[in-house]
C-alpha cells in the first residue's frame, strides 16, 4: 500500500488534495455561520439544522437526473466550474435582508450542484491513484477533511463571536474562489472517463445497473443510512449549545480523523474488511447519553469517540470499488457520495423534527437509536448474503 508521502509525489494529486481542503474549509466556516444566522433569526432548531445540512436533500435529484456527468464531463472544468458556482451563491446569501426561505433556496440549489462534484471528485482520484492507492488516498482526504474542520470550526467560531454571520459568508464564498484557481490551475485537462453526452437517461440506467447487485445494494446502504442518521444529530449541535456548538463540531472532526487514521494505515487488511459493523456501532452509540442532557465536556467526549465510527465508511468504500468496473467508478462513488449527503440531509430534517416537538437531547438520543437498529439490519442481512447457499444448477 504506499505511503501518504508518496501520493503528493503523483501528478495531479496535490492540485486535488489543495482544491478540495479550500472548499471543505469554505463550506466549515460557512456552513456555520449560516446556521447561526437562521438560528438567531428564526430561533427554530429546524431551519437551523436545514440550513447546515439542507444542501444534502438536493443531492437525490442529482442522483436522479446529473450522475452521468461523473463520467462524460472534462473533471478540471466541471471541478473549477462548481467551485465558481459556490462562490457565488455563498456571497449571495451574504446579502443582507435575505429571509429564511431564500437562504434555504439558495442552499438547496448548492446541494444539486455538490452532487455531481462528488462523483466527479472521487473518479478522478480513483483514476490518478493505482488501485492499492485509492484507500490510503481517500483516508488522507478524510483526514484533511477532518484537520480543515477541526480548524474551521474553531476559527469560525472565533469569527462570530468578533465579526457578523455574513462576514463570516464572504469569507466563505473568497475560499470557494481560491479552490477553483487550485483546481483550474493544478489539474491537467483530462478528457472523459466515458463517452457519451450526460443525460438524465444515462444516468438512470447506470443506477439502476449499480443497484441490481445485492452485494452492492447493501453496501451502498451501509453507506448511507447508519451515517445520515447520525448526521442528523451533529445537525442538532447549534440548538443543543447555542455558544459552544463550534467546539462540538470541532470535537466531531477530531474523533473523524482519529478513526480514519486507524483504518487507512493502522490496521492490517483482515481486520480492515470486518470492522465496518463495529464501527458503525461505535458512531452511534455515545449519541444515547445525550439523553441525560450533559454538559459541555461530556457531551464533547462522547461526541469525539462517536465520530471515530466515522472510519467506518473507507472499509465499504473499497468493498464497494470490488464490486465496481473501471468505467463506472467515477458514477458509482457519485452515488455513494450523494447518497450518503442526501440521507445526511434526511437526518438533519428528522433530527430537527423530533427537536421541534421535543428538545435538541431527546432528538440526538432517537436519532441514534435508529442508526444502531439499522446497523443490526444489516448487518444481518449481509451476514445472511454470505451464508446462503449457492443455487444448484438445473440439468440440461
Amino acid at each position: 500500500m504506499p505511503s501518504y508521502r508518496s501520493l503528493f509525489r503523483t501528478p495531479e494529486f496535490t492540485p486535488l488534495f489543495l482544491g478540495a481542503a479550500a472548499q471543505n474549509a469554505a463550506g466549515t466556516v460557512g456552513g456555520l455561520a449560516l446556521g447561526t444566522l437562521v438560528y438567531r433569526t428564526t430561533g427554530s432548531p429546524l431551519l437551523s439544522a436545514l440550513s447546515m445540512f439542507g444542501p444534502s436533500l438536493a443531492q437525490v435529484l442529482g442522483a436522479t437526473f446529473l450522475l452521468s456527468g461523473a463520467d462524460r464531463l472534462p473533471p478540471r472544468t466541471t471541478l473549477a466550474a462548481i467551485s465558481l458556482t459556490f462562490a457565488a451563491v455563498t456571497a449571495g446569501m451574504a446579502l443582507p435582508g435575505l429571509p429564511a426561505g431564500a437562504l434555504l433556496t439558495a442552499v438547496l440549489l448548492l446541494g444539486l450542484v455538490s452532487s455531481l462534484g462528488g462523483g466527479v471528485r472521487w473518479g478522478l482520484l480513483n483514476e490518478i491513484l493505482t488501485k492499492d492507492g485509492y484507500l490510503p488516498g481517500r483516508s488522507l482526504f478524510n483526514m484533511m477533511s477532518g484537520l480543515v474542520q477541526i480548524a474551521g470550526y474553531a476559527t469560525g467560531g472565533a469569527l462570530l463571536a468578533a465579526v457578523s454571520p455574513r462576514t463570516c459568508l464572504l469569507l466563505a464564498a473568497a475560499l470557494y474562489l481560491a479552490s477553483a484557481l487550485a483546481l483550474r490551475l493544478g489539474l491537467s485537462d483530462r478528457p472523459p472517463r466515458t463517452a457519451g453526452r450526460p443525460s438524465a437517461a444515462a444516468t438512470w440506467r447506470t443506477n439502476a445497473l449499480l443497484w441490481s447487485s445485492r452485494p452492492r445494494r447493501l453496501t451502498y446502504l451501509g453507506l448511507w443510512l447508519p451515517n445520515g442518521l447520525v448526521v442528523g444529530c451533529e445537525s442538532l449541535y447549534v440548538s443543543y449549545a447555542p455558544q459552544s456548538a463550534g467546539v462540538l463540531f470541532a470535537c466531531a472532526a477530531l474523533g473523524m480523523l482519529a478513526g480514519d487514521v486507524t483504518v487507512g494505515r493502522l490496521l492490517p487488511p483482515a481486520v480492515r474488511g470486518r470492522a465496518a459493523t463495529p464501527l458503525l456501532l461505535l458512531l452511534a452509540t455515545p449519541y444515547l447519553v445525550f439523553f441525560l442532557h450533559p454538559p459541555l465536556v461530556p457531551a464533547a467526549a462522547c461526541v469525539t469517540v462517536a465520530s471515530v465510527g466515522f472510519g467506518a465508511s473507507l472499509v465499504q468504500q473499497e468493498r464497494l470499488m470490488s464490486l465496481t468496473p473501471d468505467e463506472l467508478s467515477g458514477h458509482a462513488l457519485g452515488l455513494h457520495s450523494a447518497g450518503m449527503l442526501t440521507m445526511q440531509g434526511v437526518g438533519a430534517a428528522l433530527a430537527g423534527s423530533v427537536a421541534q416537538l421535543t428538545s435538541p437531547a431527546c432528538a440526538m438520543t432517537v436519532v441514534a437509536a435508529a442508526s444502531l437498529a439499522v446497523t443490526l439490519t444489516l448487518a444481518t442481512a449481509a451476514r445472511r448474503e454470505r451464508t446462503a447457499p449457492l443455487p444448484v444448477p438445473s440439468a440440461p
